[in-house]
């Protein structure tokens, strides 16, 4: 049995995504951040002062993965992470001063990501496929 990749949607969806992991890469690291870390800055730029398990649960990764990615953002000046008033367990992310500053930039790096990368699509092209992305999602989500 023969598997043509360029006929794989999983196949094209991890390319596209390595492609475009890449060129937000080039276009945040003069900020300081990396592409790992965009996603837990959006959330928390949305809602600041969550738990670790929020967190995992909103962004749809593994606890390790986040403890990780969070262990990095600390080092790094971006988050803060303090006991949290009810649950001894539990502790609240918090962005710091640097990762608020950065906010703007960021933004206009993933727009100007985005912008490349559906440069070829027309508008409704652009909708269609948003859409159909989030589809995949939602179906990918019921079939955990």
């Amino acid at each position: 049995m023969d598997f043509d990749r360029m006929n794989s949607a999983g196949y094209l969806i991890n390319h596209l995504a390595r492609l475009f992991a890449a060129g937000l890469r080039n276009r945040i690291e003069p900020l300081g951040i990396v592409p790992g870390q965009f996603a837990t800055l959006l959330e928390l730029w949305m809602n600041d002062g969550q738990t670790q398990k929020e967190l995992v649960k909103k962004l749809d990764l593994e606890q390790a993965t986040l403890a990780n990615t969070l262990a990095r953002m600390e080092r790094d000046g971006l988050i803060t992470r303090r006991e949290h008033p009810t649950d001894g367990r539990a502790r609240i992310v918090r962005l710091t001063e640097k990762a608020r500053d950065i906010r703007k930039g960021a933004y206009e790096a993933a727009q100007a990501t985005n912008e490349a990368a559906l440069s070829s699509l027309s508008g409704e092209e652009r909708e269609q496929f948003n859409n159909i992305m989030r589809k995949i999602i939602v179906g990918m989500k019921n079939d955990e």
